[in-house]
């Protein structure tokens, strides 16, 4: 991805940034497609498990130099006991290996110099357009 369009997005003052999804050019995420299961008399069944791209974050930051894009993960896991513990992973990926951004809402337009398209997208109204008939 070009490095002024992710200073941009991220900034040059090497701040954490909200949830994304950073979509990488190697599969480095594993995602399972349901759950996993135990059969009669004690065999596992496992849920298809999917490769890709796809790094879902819940912080990101550019490095000053740009010479790394900063993520946070953090996963919850249930103990047995009901305790909740939450890991985090903290991973560095180079810039050019980032072929695209996803993130949740439409707060990235305004950043980019952009604003929200008039008009029906897929039958939805945007919300300033409700109440306008």
């Amino acid at each position: 991805m070009d490095l002024d369009l992710l200073h941009k997005v991220f900034g040059r003052d090497q701040a954490w940034h909200g949830p994304c999804t950073l979509i990488v050019d190697c599969e480095a995420a594993v995602a399972t497609l349901g759950i996993d299961t135990l059969l009669g008399g004690g065999a596992k069944q496992y849920a298809p498990r999917m490769v890709s791209g796809r790094i879902p974050a819940d912080s990101v930051c550019l490095l000053k130099d740009g010479r790394a894009l900063v993520f946070l993960q953090q996963h919850r896991i249930r103990q047995p006991s009901g305790e909740e513990i939450i890991r985090q992973t903290l991973t560095l990926a180079d810039p050019a290996h980032v072929v695209a951004l996803e993130f949740a809402d439409t707060n990235a337009l305004g950043v980019l110099g952009l604003s929200m398209p008039v008009g029906r997208l897929s039958g939805i109204r945007s919300r300033s357009s409700e109440g306008q008939s």
